[in-house]
């Protein structure tokens, strides 16, 4: 996995390799590097670009490219940085760019990246940043580069994330810089992976898969890793390691103009990163913009080409001396407005101001109710509550969607506490992070808590995590009790009139460690929550879209192309009203495995399904039953063929999925509540209304009576499956699709589960039943369709496919080797025969006859007790697929 952005590709966040390092080294400038001249790929050849590897006195080779276009003459220089993970490869399409705009511009890919060697150092000052320092080195012996002085090239440097960080390193290391345009980036990277005292859990893992390993950073950075990860929280040496990393180290060096730009959408590196880096370089007389995107780490939209654009305008200001550049506002914040209906995008606005803001302007106190409560810090801190998913990327990243008002988070019963205030009387623009006092009391050491605002709807159930950022909080001596402020992350949200905010305290988070060891907390409040609104921060007019002006000629034209030629195109596959009472009909359905052309999973698949049936799909491991299972619930899509549930063709997200209930060898419940608080929060996190649940004609089906009460701990795993099988007749779908729902129970409670499969079909409705237990399907199925290696071997009701008269079973008395058993299936108008504990299951071609069939077993010796049709399911099965399931 690794941590790029959606487009472009300058913008994505890559993963840090390799950075070990000499203070001492010494690029070799002359003779030690290789180059290889060449004319760039771009359809504008104006641009030339020049590959050079460049040897470190640490024997790290760095390699690079360098954009010159235009006359000849001197001009500023830039260096644009990747990101994480990424290379020089990422970031030429903005460097032709500026090479075009007048610059000379040099890429390079850091240590461990692309082509370049050594270890990852995380932008170690005496790796990463000595390395660029050499670079600048050679920047300026080059004859096109504009000189402030002997050695120093007028000089701009740009990055996002990874990229963004060794701009600022190398602004406060080396004097030489004289302006930056870092992007959705860090200050302290301790703060950014130990927020509070609290250890990053999930986003460090992905760094450090990204990376290659743990083998592939620096060893000390390897051990604080296996170090911080193995304990969950971090240690001294392990914030000191990363602080001397970090831009905040050299905070009062960085004095050049900066151009800040930091993604909302980003639990990473949130806005007050940016916030801290603001105020330490204007505290050194710099000039500095700050720029809110509307992308981030976690997704949502890049603003590729504004972004583009503010930075080349900030070194057509800070590089070539234009007083007339236009570098934008001094605050600039992207606005979400709802969705285009043209395009499903996200409306983009923006809202600035003549100066920033901070993070605490225009505070105002909201009040907030809640009597003191104690929650659950659970055993192994699992489940853990939902925030954000780290790393989401694409264009609808959970923390916008969150700003079009659709919340995804989750915060488990008896684990949190909450407060709440009284509706908002007028619409309530939240800008910076806001603030709230609590009194926190643990029956362990420490506690750690995770604070968010919610803003929520009217109907107090609807819920919203603007940005989907939570803040985490260690608070040492919690034992005795203890006030603590809590900061939330920065967000830019409106609430709207009627709402209300929620402060929730969670003792867990998916994206953080907490302490395995079970505590309760005890919280109460201590004061109202504070929001800041900065009232100066003005929305500009957004112009009329174009699609005003040219959508109703175009709908005219369309319109008489429409009546012209009589057809209509369409994206989706009409539903086909034949099969509208069909719960499922398979037509040639075929999936190949990874990478080939002609090995299948499922191939030429085709059956259908009628209501009241009671299917059972049969086949031996590998024959293609989970593959078949998953095409169906919409999960993977097939290669050819098609599926189609009461008339529409399956896809993912298909709305006739509704009418699907799955349950899938075992559900994850929640021990600590009862059957009942399990079900009711399964269908609460599905977001359909509490009325369509059916959940007492669901439980009745299931017949869990009394048990629904109790804790599911408690729970027999009889009683487990069947809350299991209930949670999947929830809503009472019409098809009931149940893979392997007798896993691990005993006869009394498989039988419990054949009556639960009868009853729901009894209704009129469909189930379709994956299971090895043969004689069990024989009971509870009505049809079979039996798959081997991907095919359809055959289909039917149970009561034909058990009473085929082309299987026979001899009985000897006593088991027939295996040998003798091929030779029986060698005979002539034999299809294949199976031992069994007391004879041979001999299935007949279409040319074999019971008598011939009888001469031969004498002709060899075969003892012959009896011959006749079987009668066992599993019987037959084994003479489908030729040999044991």
């Amino acid at each position: 996995m690794d941590l790029r952005l959606p487009r472009p590709r300058w913008l994505r966040s890559r993963r840090p390799r390799r950075a070990a390092a000499a203070a001492a080294a010494a690029v070799v400038l002359a003779g030690a590097g290789t180059w290889t001249a060449v004319a760039s790929d771009d359809p504008a050849p104006a641009v030339d670009r020049a590959d050079r590897t460049v040897a470190t006195g640490d024997g790290v080779r760095i390699d690079t490219s360098y954009f010159t276009a235009g006359p000849d003459g001197r001009r500023p220089a830039v260096l644009l940085g990747h990101g994480f993970g990424g290379s020089k490869n990422d970031v030429r399409q903005q460097a032709e760019d500026l090479a075009r705009g007048g610059y000379a511009v040099l890429t390079w890919s850091a240590r461990s990246f692309g082509k370049s060697t050594g270890k990852i150092g995380l932008n170690d000052p005496d790796g990463e940043v000595a390395d660029v320092s050499r670079l600048i080195d050679w920047l300026a012996e080059q004859p096109e580069v504009e000189l402030d002085g002997d050695g120093d090239p007028r000089l701009g440097m740009a990055g996002a994330s990874y990229g963004g960080a060794i701009a600022l390193l190398t602004a406060g290391h080396d004097d030489r810089v004289d302006a930056i345009a870092p992007a959705i980036t860090y200050f302290d990277l301790a703060e950014a992976l130990f927020p509070n005292g609290v250890f990053k859990r999930l986003w460090a893992g992905i760094f450090v898969n990204s990376g290659g390993g743990c083998e592939k950073f620096e060893p000390a950075l390897c051990r604080m890793y296996e170090r911080v990860a193995e304990s969950g929280t971090p240690d001294a040496e392990a914030v000191a390691l990363l602080k001397e990393r970090s831009p905040s180290a050299v905070a009062d060096r960085i004095d050049v103009p900066t151009l800040l730009m930091q993604g909302q959408s980003d639990s990473l590196f949130p806005l007050g990163h940016a916030d801290a880096a603001a105020k330490a370089i204007r505290a050194n007389g710099a000039p500095v913009d700050v720029d809110w995107i509307a992308g981030g780490h976690d997704g949502g939209e890049p603003e590729a080409d504004r972004v583009r654009d503010r930075t080349r305008a900030w070194f057509d200001r800070y590089l070539k001396d234009d007083e007339g550049a236009d570098t934008g506002p001094a605050f600039r914040v992207t606005r979400t407005g709802g969705v285009d209906s043209t395009d499903g995008r996200a409306v983009l606005s923006g809202a600035s101001a003549d100066r920033y803001p901070g993070l605490t302007g225009g505070g105002k106190d909201i009040p907030l109710t809640g009597r003191e409560q104690s929650f659950a810090n659970p055993a192994g801190a699992s489940p853990p509550a939902v925030s954000a998913l780290p790393g989401l990327g694409g264009a609808g990243g959970l923390s916008q969607l969150s700003s079009l008002g659709v919340g995804v988070s989750l915060d488990f019963p008896g684990q949190h506490a909450r407060f709440e205030s009284a509706p908002v009387a007028r619409d309530l623009r939240i800008t910076g992070s806001p603030t709230a006092t609590v009194h926190v009391k643990s029956t362990g050491d420490d506690a750690v808590l995770f604070g968010k605002v919610y803003d929520v709807g009217p109907d107090g159930r609807q819920q919203v995590l603007p940005s989907q950022l939570v803040a985490p909080l260690r608070v040492e001596g919690a034992e005795a009790g203890k006030d603590v402020t809590v900061t939330f992350p920065a967000v830019d949200h409106e609430v709207r009139q009627g709402h209300r905010l929620r402060l929730v305290l969670a003792s867990t988070d998916l994206g953080y460690a907490s302490p395995a060891a079970p505590a309760t907390y005890t919280v109460s409040l201590k004061g109202d929550l504070t929001v800041p609104t900065a009232p100066e921060v003005a929305t500009a007019a957004a112009p009329l879209p174009s699609w005003v002006w040219w959508l109703p000629a175009a709908g005219a034209v369309a319109a008489l192309a429409l009546v012209l030629t009589g057809r209509r195109r369409t994206t989706a596959t009409p539903p086909d009203p034949a099969l509208a009472g069909v719960p499922l009909q398979i037509t040639g359905l075929s999936k190949r495995y990874a990478r080939s052309a002609d090995r299948y999973a499922v191939r030429d698949l085709s059956f259908r399904v009628e209501k009241g049936q009671v299917l059972g799909l049969l086949g031996p491991n590998g024959a293609g039953k989970t593959t078949t299972l998953r095409m169906l619930m919409g999960l993977i899509k097939p290669d050819d063929g098609e599926i189609r549930v009461f008339g529409h063709a399956i896809r993912p997200g298909a709305p006739v999925l509704s009418r699907v209930g799955a349950f899938v060898e075992g559900a994850g419940f929640l021990p600590h509540l009862s059957g009942r608080e399990n079900l009711e929060l399964y269908w609460q996190a599905t977001g359909r209304p509490p009325e369509d649940s059916r959940m007492e004609e669901a439980l009745e089906i299931a017949g869990l009576g009394d048990a629904l009460a109790r804790a599911v701990r408690t729970y027999s795993q009889g009683m487990r499956q069947r809350l299991a099988i209930a949670q999947a007749m929830l809503g009472l779908p019409d098809l009931l699709i149940l893979d392997e729902p007798t896993n691990g129970l005993d006869p009394p409670q498989i039988r419990e589960m054949r009556e639960v499969m009868i009853r729901y079909a009894a209704a009129g409705r469909t189930v379709i039943v994956s299971s090895h237990l043969l004689s069990e399907v024989e009971q509870s199925c009505t049809h079979l369709v039996v798959m081997d290696r991907g095919q359809l071997v055959q289909a039917g009701p149970v009561h034909e496919i058990v009473g085929s008269g082309d299987t026979l079973l001899v009985g000897t008395g006593s088991p027939v080797d295996e040998p003798l058993a091929g030779k029986v299936a060698a005979l002539p108008g034999v299809a294949s025969a199976v031992p069994t504990d007391d004879g041979l299951l001999v299935r007949l071609d279409a040319d074999g006859s019971a008598v011939r069939l009888v001469a031969e077993l004498v002709r060899l010796d075969v003892p012959v007790a009896s011959v006749g049709p079987h009668r066992r399911l599993e019987d037959a099965f084994l003479t489908m697929i030729g040999g044991p399931a």
